[in-house]
């Protein structure tokens, strides 16, 4: 199925004169749009963007029926490197009801927040990287959502994040409430996250030895 919109020199409109059926009259340039919509989420989704240029596809937001730009990836599963993309509205949507440290170990997530900053080019780079958009500009992808977690504000200190793990961690422990499976994923959950906000300290904070 074509999942394009194209608009530009080869889709413009051809002339209309006013009549029974309304209609406006022609104007020399307007593009017509052509639509055609995803039935699901997930495949690219695009449309021609520009009027008097060359047509250039655009990708749509992976939400049905959205006609937005999908400019803002979203991950499918934590483990997964396959993306959604949706418009910031749609991915502010998905990130509310989605669990980002679901099914992680505190290892793995530490391990992946390692792996988005090298794939990002570098710590300065990576630090801009945001899931489904930017963050503010001096914390990853991965801390945003630890913070989350964690209860805390971007601005928190590191200490704050370490009280507010121990206060999370005692109170969602298995041993606390054994049996609990929701509090299980949650201990599980600000595990990871305070490996991930452990990790990226550890990034900031480190510095090459000194050669003797």
């Amino acid at each position: 199925m074509d999942r394009t919109r194209l608009t530009g020199p080869l889709a413009f409109s051809p002339p209309r004169s006013l009549g029974a059926r309304g209609g406006g009259p022609y104007v020399p340039g307007r593009m017509a749009r052509i639509p055609t919509r995803s039935n699901d989420w997930g495949f690219p989704r695009w449309r021609g963007y520009g009027a008097g240029r060359e047509a250039a596809n655009v990708r749509l937001c992976d939400r049905h029926g959205c006609e937005e730009p999908g400019d803002c990836p979203a991950p499918k599963s934590p483990n997964s490197p396959d993306r959604w993309y949706f418009c910031q509205a749609h991915a502010a949507e998905y990130n509310r009801g989605w669990n980002y440290f679901e099914g992680l170990s505190a290892e793995e997530a530490a391990a992946r927040e390692a792996d988005e900053r090298r794939d990002a080019g570098g710590y300065q780079q990576s630090r801009h990287q945001a899931w489904a958009g930017p963050g503010d500009g001096t914390r990853s992808r991965d801390e945003m959502r630890a913070l989350e977690v964690l209860e805390l504000e971007v601005d928190s200190s590191f200490d704050d994040v370490r009280l507010a793990w121990r206060r999370l961690a005692k109170s969602n422990h298995p041993d606390v409430r054994p049996g609990d499976a929701e509090a299980a994923k949650r201990f599980q959950a600000i595990q990871a996250a305070y490996e991930v906000l452990r990790a990226a300290e550890d990034a900031r904070t480190w510095k090459p030895r000194a050669e003797a």
